[in-house]
C-alpha cells in the first residue's frame, strides 16, 4: 500500500493539528484540574490565565470572520 506525497503531508497536517489540540487542551483544561506540579514549566502552565481566555475571547472574532467571509462570497456569485 503505497501512499502520495499528497496524503502523507495531509497526513502530517492532521496529525500536528491533533497534537495543537491536545496541547492547548491540557493547557486550558486538564492542567488546571490536577495537584500542583514541583516542576517549574508545568506549574507555569498550569498558574497561567492566557489560554484559559483565549478561546473565549477569540470565539466573537471568528464568527465575524465567518460572516464577512460568506457575505463577500455572496456579493462575488451575485456581481
Amino acid at each position: 500500500m503505497r501512499f502520495s506525497r499528497e496524503q502523507l503531508v495531509g497526513s502530517a497536517f492532521v496529525a500536528f493539528g491533533i497534537l495543537l489540540f491536545v496541547g492547548f487542551f491540557y493547557a486550558a483544561v486538564v492542567s488546571k484540574l490536577l495537584p500542583p506540579y514541583e516542576n517549574r514549566l508545568l506549574s507555569a502552565i498550569q498558574n497561567d490565565r492566557y489560554y484559559c481566555l483565549l478561546v473565549p475571547l477569540t470565539l466573537p472574532v471568528i464568527i465575524v470572520a465567518v460572516y464577512l467571509h460568506w457575505l463577500s462570497m455572496k456579493m462575488f456569485k451575485h456581481a
